[in-house]
């Protein structure tokens, strides 16, 4: 180890900051920033919540979920680092996206459009992220068991596929559509940390790119190349979080509530399996922290935001890996949690994007995405590279489906995604890309698992893997969808039509078949264990 980095780990020892930190701390607070952004345009907008309600509840809510997990997990990360005598970077940790879209578009959208009372669907919101949460903790005890069994490439390459896909194209779409704006300061990140570039005084490369890209930004404002910002007409102040303990345990029993079990008890699931895959993702790339503190830290902040108002479940954020590599540790997650108090508790969201435009800091989670897509093929043997390749399939899918419905609503809010089935499926067959988007998550674990065993002649442990696939066929927590009278469409939850499907959507039982009859021959080539084919 040179004596530099001997120092900086000393150092890093003895406190909780090093400069690095600063490179993490944009990164991590570039992607709460967009999760508070969606909250704050969508909530009003497609649930008809009031802008009140979201800056003065909601919004300090998410602020009592961030503080205790970023708090929590950057203690860990130092207690750890204490043990080990290394250097340790803490979980990254953030509103779940996936989670935050579901439950805006399937939870307070729908009640909202039912009864026009948004505060109940706020409620309806809050009781569903309790009993999410609750979900969480229970899955906490049996996490460590689930980690143990899945194969790393399962774990890995659902990560990558969601990397690729909702974090880095998209970003890089952005970053491409304002280039004099945003194109220079990702090169600079990515020649920064691709190249290991130690700058003059030390300064962080995301530093400098989000200060340079700034600065350029209102140098073309004021040549009039750019368009200038509109000067936000929101008030800062300090909103305190309220508890709200009564109407939840209220509407525990409430049918309006358990009416949307089907999306928000998935939803916990994932997130469990997401948070597993995460701390997979961490061990390999050098921190190996405890599976069950780690997922109750992360049920618990989920429960203690639902009773201040948040009803947005928060996870262990994809990405470790790259917030390592940029030479982050615990305080980057400190700073987070101050930062996200701050702007959450004041209000200030449009105000901070009308000095700092989002695009100069895309470059940093640009960086992040490439980071976890490297590391889901060489943290695996290499043998097992078709196993994470196939994994990014179902994300590849679900990602299209977004774009799809991302462009009916915006060209043709009229016209459904089963019109668009019907008309358009000839071409690009949209009720496969239907049928692997939905459960993608899981479709990519069971896809790589079944895969990764195949290559390692462990048939049993294959065929094991496709009678899990089976059942979760048959039960509609996978491929199996309906369209929904809203346009969009939801999972087929125990509905069980016949083979073939219903007007051209396959059925579970379609796929609970296939993966039963595989199942039975990876049984048999057990049994009889086949030669192998020299290479």
């Amino acid at each position: 180890m040179a004596a530099s980095e001997t120092f900086i780990s000393k150092s890093f020892l003895r406190g909780w900051f090093v400069p690095n930190d600063i490179d993490g701390f944009f990164g991590l607070f570039v992607d709460n920033l967009c999760q508070l952004i969606v909250v704050v345009g969508l909530c009003p907008a497609l649930a008809g919540l009031p802008n009140s309600l979201v800056v003065e509840r909601i919004l300090p809510g998410i602020a009592i979920s961030l503080v205790a997990g970023n708090l929590f997990y950057a203690w860990q990360a130092h207690r750890l680092s204490q043990q080990t005598g290394k250097p340790v970077t803490a979980l990254p940790f953030g509103v779940n996206t996936v989670s935050l879209f579901a439950f805006i578009f399937l939870i307070l959208g729908p009640v909202y459009r039912e009864t026009h009372d948004a505060d109940l669907a706020w409620k309806v919101s809050l009781v569903a992220g309790f009993l999410g949460g609750v979900l969480e903790i229970a899955t906490s005890f049996f996490g460590a068991w689930m980690r143990r069994h899945t194969p790393r490439a399962a774990l890995l390459s659902t990560l990558a596929g969601a990397a690729i896909t909702f974090i880095s194209m998209g970003f890089i779409f952005q970053i491409f559509s304002a280039p004099l704006i945003a194109l220079f300061p990702a090169l600079l990140v990515l020649i920064g940390y691709a190249g290991r570039v130690r700058w003059p005084f030390g300064l962080p490369t995301g530093l400098i790119a989000v200060v340079l890209g700034t600065m350029a930004a209102w140098i073309l404002r004021g040549l009039n190349v750019a368009p200038m910002p509109v000067w936000p007409v929101s008030h800062v102040g300090l909103y305190l979080p309220v508890p709200i303990f009564g109407d939840i345990f209220s509407l525990l029993t409430d049918q309006r509530v358990w009416k949307y079990a089907a999306v928000f008890l998935p939803m916990a699931v994932l997130n469990v399996i997401g948070s597993i895959q995460n701390l997979e993702s961490a061990e390999a790339a050098g921190d190996k922290f405890q599976t069950r503190s780690s997922l109750l830290a992360n049920g618990i902040s989920a429960v203690v935001g639902v009773f201040f108002g948040n009803p947005f479940a928060p996870t262990i954020y994809i990405g470790h890996p790259g917030w390592k590599a940029m030479g982050a540790r615990v305080g980057y997650s400190v700073m987070n949690a101050v930062a996200v108090t701050l702007i959450c508790l004041t209000g200030a969201v449009p105000f901070l994007l009308y000095f700092m435009p989002l695009e100069v800091t895309l470059g940093i989670l640009l960086w992040i995405g490439l980071i976890i897509t490297a590391q889901a093929f060489q943290e695996v043997p290499k043998a097992h590279a078709p196993a994470v390749a196939i994994g990014f399939i179902p994300s590849l899918a679900a990602w299209g489906v977004l774009l799809i419905q991302t462009t009916l609503g915006k060209a043709a809010p009229t016209y459904s995604l089963r019109e668009a089935a019907a008309n358009f499926s000839p071409q690009i067959f949209i009720n496969g890309m239907l049928s692997l988007a939905q459960g993608f998550i899981l479709i990519s674990i069971f896809f790589s698992a079944i895969m990764a065993k195949v290559i390692d002649r462990q048939w049993r442990a294959a065929s094991i893997w496709c009678l899990i696939a089976a059942v979760a066929s048959k039960c509609g927590i996978i491929h199996g969808f309906v369209f929904t009278d809203d346009g969009g469409y939801a999972p087929a939850l125990f509905q069980w039509t016949g083979f073939g499907g219903n007007g051209g959507n396959p059925s579970n039982l379609d796929f609970a078949a296939v993966y039963f009859l595989a199942a039975i021959l990876l049984f048999i080539m057990h049994i009889l264990k086949p030669g192998e084919i020299e290479h």
